[in-house]
């Protein structure tokens, strides 16, 4: 999984924030035991959580578990050091998660439902008569599913050529599978090309089950 630098450098200035947080607590009473209980100032609280809910939004999305847990502890903050706590451990959690590369599968889902989609709009082209579109939106599936595989096998992205032999020596497939998507991406390529005798109707529904199938094992 590529990690945003960008995202990496936000989380390293909320810790930050956070422990300013920390430092500004107070006593606000101290029990007849003599436990101190402490409170944060609500507005570095504030300030502090609203910048995290905005990452994780926009990291790991609104109906993440990381975000819902968030925004639950923001609307319950009472004010107290360990209502913070909570919080912080729950910045923690996503900042564990996404520098450890987790996020991975969740956007590997959703980019495989994507390209589902294209595909079933190539199958549709398919049965209209339409194979050479069909080959074209078939070729930029290939194309960006074996992107997808190159950024999760720590291969260097470029042109599909490339890729498909690189991926093949990382292990991500064997060299039948290699042979099979180099002969789709010829397929592809005429038709991108406007070489449209130079291969058949049984020829561009054999790509596009094909390429079907390694999204679906994405």
């Amino acid at each position: 999984m590529h990690l945003d630098p960008i995202i990496i450098r936000r989380f390293k200035e909320l810790e930050a924030k956070a422990e300013a947080v920390l430092a500004a607590k107070v006593v606000d009473f101290v029990s007849a035991e003599g436990k101190s209980y402490h409170k944060v100032p609500s507005d570095m609280y504030k300030e502090w959580a609203t910048n995290v809910l905005n990452l994780v939004h926009r990291t790991f999305g609104e109906s993440s578990i990381h975000y819902r847990n968030l925004a639950k502890h923001y609307e319950s903050f009472g004010g107290w050091l360990s209502d913070f706590n909570d919080s912080y451990g729950i910045f923690r959690a996503a900042r564990e998660d996404y520098e450890g590369g987790y996020l991975f599968h969740i956007r590997t889902l959703a980019k495989a439902e994507v390209l589902s989609d294209a595909i079933a709009q190539a199958k549709e082209l398919l049965a209209s008569g339409y194979k050479d579109p069909a080959c074209i939106l078939a070729r930029v599936s290939l194309e960006s599913t074996l992107k997808d595989l190159a950024n999760k096998y720590g291969v260097s992205e470029g042109k599909l050529d490339r890729m498909n032999a690189d991926l093949t020596k990382a292990g991500a497939y064997n060299m039948a599978k290699q042979k099979q998507i180099t002969a789709w991406a010829e397929i592809g390529n005429k038709a991108a090309h406007g070489e449209w005798t130079h291969y058949t109707e049984q020829d561009a529904a054999a790509m596009v089950a094909g390429v079907e199938s390694l999204v679906a094992d994405l």
